[in-house]
């Protein structure tokens, strides 16, 4: 039998309890060997995060130390240009053996934008692609989408089979918290406590990150 890997990627500005809660619980019920948390350095599709990049995998590395299987991969920080998944999936897939399954890991929100991303048809060719849903991910997916889950759905996860070309929802507890939230507290002076893991929480405290300026 081939390895099972993760890929979850990210901002992580910063990284919190409901990205760490719902990797570990994905990891264990897809029983991967690993699963690897991948900050971005300029995501195409979001904000430029607040924080750099150093800062923000300091915070990562600090999160899921000594937390198997969760690690870390910072290849998309050592790019020179904007982090598009498929270049990741490639170099991942470059470095596994062939009967190695990897496993992509989104959001709902960011399944739906699929269709936006770069090369986004060649996928599947690198790996599965586990959805995480929660109860709140009641919207339709663009038309684009249907197709490809109509060709590619399988309804359990554990049952993909190959080294990728099928997508599967996995169920996760929804925990209510996002980067948004934290650095919003952050910035009014307000606690985060428990809404980070406490090594980033003395991170963020160390290094004044997030604060309003005085």
């Amino acid at each position: 039998m081939g390895k099972r890997i993760g890929l979850l990627g990210g901002t992580f500005d910063p990284v919190h309890i409901g990205h760490l809660r719902g990797a570990l619980e994905v990891a264990e019920s897809m029983r991967l060997d690993e699963l690897r948390l991948a900050p971005s350095a300029r995501p195409p599709h979001r904000d430029t995060p607040q924080v750099s990049a150093l800062d923000r995998l300091a915070m990562v590395e600090r999160a899921v130390a000594g937390v198997s299987p969760l690690v870390v991969d910072d290849r998309e920080l050592k790019r020179d240009k904007p982090s598009y998944t498929i270049d990741t999936l490639e170099q991942m897939r470059a470095e596994l053996a062939a009967d190695d399954q990897l496993f992509l890991l989104l959001g709902w929100d960011a399944f739906c934008g699929l269709p936006t991303w770069h090369r986004w048809e060649e996928l599947l060719q690198h790996c599965h692609i586990l959805v995480l849903q929660r109860p709140d991910a009641d919207s339709e997916p663009p038309d684009a989408l249907r197709n490809l889950l109509a060709a590619r759905s399988v309804s359990d996860p554990l049952a993909l089979a190959g080294p990728g070309g099928h997508i599967a929802f996995v169920w996760q507890t929804p925990l209510a918290v996002s980067a948004t939230q934290i650095r919003q507290l952050l910035a009014s002076g307000k606690s985060v406590r428990f809404l980070v893991p406490d090594a980033v929480l003395a991170y963020i405290d160390a290094h004044g990150l997030y604060r309003a300026p005085n």
